[in-house]
């Protein structure tokens, strides 16, 4: 990768989410130094010891204490450094929350939280540890900026765009081994900016973090075995969202999905849909995720396949969204 990052795309694909921010913190580390890194005693489940081996004096373990390392890094980012605090995602959404909205956004200072095991990435370790509001929590926060990357590569992309970008971000990443979407980091990755993995005029697919890769295999499954054209968006910024996107789809496709691993309340689904209603367009939109009850406990494939935000769970609803009309008429003359 660019920029010295000790790991190559081959590599990566033996490496989770989570090992690669911290090589890549690491690596930031060595040109930056008023980079510091903050755990909660969770280093070595967030994957810091790298930055720890290299920088002990840079790396702070606050103990089983979120709430106070949020103030820390905040703190901190007063006096001039660039914290990067990381731990799970439930806990630096929930947990953290009023640290998170005073302390950090209300302030407006340069705090990078990295939030692991994010949706149900943890999903055996039961609902005290599903981070599945994280993102409909922390989007309404103002100044704060929100990632969810699709994959390792995305990850170190958006770990470095946060180190380059004054103000606070949360990055959320999963626990384990993500299926691999980019071979490359070279791909144009931009702050607020959608990718399209796959071109498509039947129906967009948008999708975040885990769902990209279930969302590009449903697509194809849809083209080969059904004959439909699914568009794929990678909506890896939840905050601020490619309005610029999502319209485009409407118009194009005027039939939307949208996949995340989080409730359908507040997530990318709800933010899709406050853009397409501001746009004045008419169309079909589908959130998928977790309905508004808790998760049932589980490994994570298990519990995307029963919350059908895998493959084939997507190519079952999106035949359905397929079968639905829009309006008797296509004259968009009445619409604003």
């Amino acid at each position: 990768m660019a920029g010295g990052i000790t790991f190559t795309a081959v590599e990566s694909t033996k490496l989770a989410p989570a090992e690669i921010f911290g090589k890549t913190i690491a690596e930031l580390g060595s040109s930056d130094p008023t980079i510091v890194c903050l755990s909660p005693d969770l280093a070595t489940s967030t994957k810091m010891g790298d930055f720890l081996a290299k920088y002990p004096d840079r790396f702070f373990n606050v103990g089983i204490a979120e709430q106070n390392m949020i103030g820390i890094a905040a703190g901190m980012a007063k006096a001039g450094l660039k914290p990067f605090a990381s731990c799970f995602s439930v806990f630096a959404s929930l947990r953290a929350l009023d640290q998170l909205h005073t302390d950090v956004c209300y302030q407006n200072v340069n705090v990078k939280i990295i939030a692991t095991h994010g949706g149900t990435s943890f999903g055996q370790a039961g609902s005290t540890h599903h981070a599945i509001e994280d993102i409909g929590v922390v989007r309404t926060m103002v100044n704060l900026t929100v990632i969810c990357p699709a994959d390792g590569m995305e990850t170190a992309n958006a770990v470095r765009a946060a180190a380059s970008t004054p103000g606070p971000f949360y990055i959320r990443i999963n626990r384990g081994f993500d299926n691999v979407v980019y071979n490359s980091s070279d791909y144009g990755f931009e702050v607020g900016k959608a990718v399209e993995m796959v071109d498509g005029t039947d129906i967009t697919l948008i999708a975040c973090g885990s769902c990209v890769y279930q969302a590009m295999q449903a697509a194809s499954i849809l083209k080969f075995d059904h004959k439909l054209s699914a568009r794929v968006l990678n909506m890896h910024t939840i905050k601020p969202i490619d309005r610029e996107a999502v319209l485009k789809a409407v118009r194009e496709t005027r039939k939307l999905v949208t996949i995340e691993d989080h409730t359908i309340v507040g997530g990318l689904g709800s933010a899709v849909a406050e853009v397409i209603v501001e746009g004045g367009k008419a169309c079909l939109l589908r959130k998928l995720g977790i309905p508004d009850k808790w998760s049932p406990i589980g490994l994570h494939e298990d519990l995307l396949a029963h919350h059908e935000i895998d493959a084939e769970g997507i190519v079952k609803n999106v035949l359905e969204v397929m079968k639905q009309d829009i309006e008797k008429d296509e004259d968009w003359g009445d619409e604003v």
